[in-house]
């Protein structure tokens, strides 16, 4: 299934708390400031980092595997074979989905050598605490913690999936207990189920994450997976960071519009640097102007928003050049 890791489950800091993402190569630094945050908020905690991917750059591993020269961290990289995702073709060929999202249902498998329990986490996330609680967590008779997503999103995705609970998760952060994950075949049934129903899927691993784990999860503070869109403060010309102190330890900017992205000048973009500083990949900018025709229509309204009407019409004028250039 994947290619031998670049360490062994011998080699892994036996007291570590495991963090596991599945990136592709555009999203390492990005992750690496999540990496970052996690450590500069964690010092006396050990962390083995793993890496799931298909392909990795000699830079990024290069990098990424340079993360072990800090005390007490290990970094692991998976490779996986890219025809294990070829049957999802159909979900990533004309959408922004990539394979990534489906490597996140071989978690367990791939990572059952080195440990039991596994936190796996969005590359679009900020951690802004201390993970103490959340690594003694007693998870013993669970097969996964989960944290709701926004009301309207459950409202919506629990009347179309007719889940029987009433609850719906937020995939970007899943706290795995490995061996009751394995028993209760749930990577199985999540695939079956997203070859079998995905037409009605919006969120095609997700969804299935939900219909398979309805009434099976438990769910935890939105502390976890604090969710936080930055189109609305955006449009509405509101710059400022809006999160109650303590309300967040893992700040997930889930958005279409990501606080890496310079060009929309929210607070958050302050937030992401102050990590991006410290992360292996610093040396990479930051996105200074929108990447595509759908990031130059939002950046259009943003300026609209705040008053700049001339910048807002020259950039509506190169997003209608860039959607016909695509």
């Amino acid at each position: 299934m994947s290619d031998t890791p670049t360490m062994t489950s011998q080699e892994i800091l036996p007291e570590a708390f495991h963090i596991v993402f599945c990136v592709d190569d555009r999203y390492f630094r990005c992750m690496g400031a999540t990496i970052a945050s996690i450590i500069e908020h964690n010092p006396q905690r050990h962390f083995t980092f793993h890496v799931l991917a298909t392909k990795v750059s000699e830079h990024n591993r290069q990098l990424f595997e340079g993360l072990r020269a800090r005390p007490g961290i290990e970094a692991c990289i998976h490779l996986l074979d890219p025809r294990m995702f070829e049957r999802f073709e159909q979900y990533t060929r004309s959408s922004y989905y990539s394979s990534a999202i489906f490597a996140r249902l071989v978690i367990p498998e791939v990572l059952g050598a080195f440990t039991d329990r596994v936190l796996y986490l969005d590359a679009d996330i900020l951690c802004v605490g201390s993970i103490d609680a959340l690594a003694d967590m007693n998870l013993d008779e669970d097969i996964v913690a989960v944290v709701p997503d926004a009301k309207a999103t459950t409202e919506r995705r629990v009347a179309a999936l007719q889940l029987k609970h009433g609850k719906y998760f937020n995939s970007g952060m899943l706290y795995i207990n490995i061996p009751r994950w394995q028993e209760a075949g749930i990577s199985r049934q999540t695939i079956d189920a997203i070859l079998q129903q995905g037409e009605r899927f919006r969120f095609p691993d997700q969804d299935a994450l939900n219909v398979v784990l309805d009434g099976r999860a438990r769910y935890i503070d939105i502390r976890w997976n604090y969710l936080y869109g930055l189109v609305g403060d955006l449009e509405g010309n509101r710059p400022a960071l809006d999160i109650a102190p303590g309300a967040a330890t893992f700040i997930h900017f889930a958005g279409s519009v990501k606080p890496w992205g310079a060009w929309c000048e929210h607070d958050s973009v302050k937030l992401f640097e102050h990590y991006h500083r410290q992360s292996a990949w610093s040396a990479l900018p930051l996105d200074m102007e929108p990447q595509n025709y759908k990031e130059a229509r939002m950046h259009s309204r943003f300026l609209w928003a705040r008053g700049k009407r001339m910048q807002s019409l020259q950039w509506y004028m190169r997003y209608l050049g860039m959607r016909r250039r695509r």
